[in-house]
């Protein structure tokens, strides 16, 4: 009797710890019905409690989660839920600026009608335009560049959108789409990566002869 008596406060004592830890099974995790793409279960987490920017292991909330599946509804209900579109992981991706990187143009509409700061920068230091160029996502440079976004802006690797556009590119109808793009949205066509060399100059070495024929005709040097 004794024996059992003490199995049972075993057990009691047991459930009791475990019902002070955080739900940790991914059924039950934000993150985790994020990337699945559960609203319903996304939506009861939040209504229980659950903190809307809570993060995992690599510092990714529910809404970069949601971000990186293209889980665009899961993204609505957390963004209306107050999630930070800007929160960044350890990488220093946030679902504003990987939305733009990836293409993922119905969530970038999302994070730019609720607080996207353009001016966030990813971890090339470079902002949300040059990663849309340089990964060739024509739809997402047009949403980019109706915003206030700096169309000039230096990465850390001294290239601009533009620069990105010829350098990291095959030179293909994707690319020459984002180029068009660029020189009707402004870009200074003459401002040179740190060897001094144009967007013009790249485009020439590398053969890129429609996009050669777009720079000059827009007057580049």
């Amino acid at each position: 009797m004794a024996l059992r008596l003490s199995r049972r406060a075993l057990l009691l004592g047991a459930a009791l710890f475990l019902a002070r830890l955080p739900m940790a099974h991914a059924d039950d995790d934000l993150v985790a019905a994020a990337t699945r793409g559960d609203v319903a279960t996304i939506r009861r987490l939040i209504a229980a409690g659950a903190p809307v920017d809570a993060r995992d292991a690599s510092g990714r909330t529910a809404l970069l989660a949601a971000t990186h599946a293209d889980q665009v509804e899961a993204a609505r209900v957390l963004i209306e839920a107050g999630a930070d579109v800007n929160a960044k992981d350890d990488i220093e991706d946030s679902p504003f600026l990987y939305a733009a990187a990836e293409g993922r143009v119905e969530i970038l509409k999302l994070t730019l009608a609720h607080g996207a700061d353009l001016a966030s920068t990813n971890r090339y230091g470079g902002v949300a335009l040059i990663p849309a160029c340089h990964h060739g996502y024509p739809e997402a440079v047009r949403i980019l560049l109706a915003t206030a976004i700096d169309v000039d802006h230096v990465n850390k690797l001294g290239w601009t959108a533009l620069l990105e556009t010829v350098i990291l590119s095959d030179g293909g109808p994707t690319h020459v789409d984002i180029l068009k793009q660029l020189v009707a949205a402004g870009a200074d066509l003459d401002l040179a990566d740190r060897d001094g060399v144009t967007p013009l100059a790249h485009a020439r070495k590398q053969g890129y002869a429609e996009m050669v024929a777009i720079l000059e005709k827009a007057g580049a040097r």
